[in-house]
């Protein structure tokens, strides 16, 4: 069975989403995981996936960096699949790994992912120090800060946590970090 991973760094990147869905059940995927959160922290997706899959299964993912953004993590996701029997296949790339080419080709190619994302970092990196030598840096705009009164009124009115960060476009880290204060404050009240 063909197994599909869709992956996005975050949720406003719902457009790509969709992107990777439409590639994946073109490719024929019959089980289809999603997640959308950073390669580099948990992979609730990936984990169900693999934990899915079974010997003579294929995962299937649209782009390289959609499984993973490091070599010895590329490595890791790779050797748990072996040892359950289940392939990987990359569709931009048209490479599989129930081939030794394809195994090859697929290691070279995440050696040069992974090197291309630490040049991409390293210049972001230089560019901030530039700005920041020319007084020029501000930084990210605070959207979590700028929202803290409209969390407190929606937790008030007795929405949740996670539906809240979604109505304001803000993670729900986030939303539990402002109210933190506010949850202290009603539990001391209480005892």
């Amino acid at each position: 069975m063909l197994i599909g991973l869709a992956r996005t760094s975050t949720l406003e990147q719902e457009a790509g989403l969709e992107a990777q869905r439409r590639a994946l059940l073109a490719a024929g995927v019959g089980r289809l995981f999603e997640e959308q959160t950073s390669a580099v922290g948990p992979r609730p997706g990936l984990e169900q996936a693999i934990e899915w899959s079974r010997e003579g299964d294929t995962l299937v993912v649209t782009d390289l960096s959609r499984i993973s953004r490091s070599v010895p993590d590329f490595c890791r996701i790779q050797a748990r699949l072996g040892q359950k029997g289940v392939e990987m296949r990359v569709l931009n790339l048209s490479l599989d790994t129930a081939t030794p080419t394809g195994k090859l080709m697929l290691n070279l190619l995440a050696s040069i992912s992974q090197f291309e994302r630490e040049m991409m970092l390293e210049r972001q990196r230089e560019g901030i120090a530039k700005a920041k030598a020319e007084k020029k840096y501000r930084g990210r705009a605070p959207t979590a800060r700028a929202k803290t009164q409209q969390v407190k009124e929606l937790a008030a009115a007795g929405m949740k946590k996670a539906a809240i960060a979604k109505e304001l476009g803000i993670g729900v880290r986030s939303v539990f970090r402002i109210l933190r204060p506010v949850i202290a404050a009603n539990s001391r009240n209480i005892t």
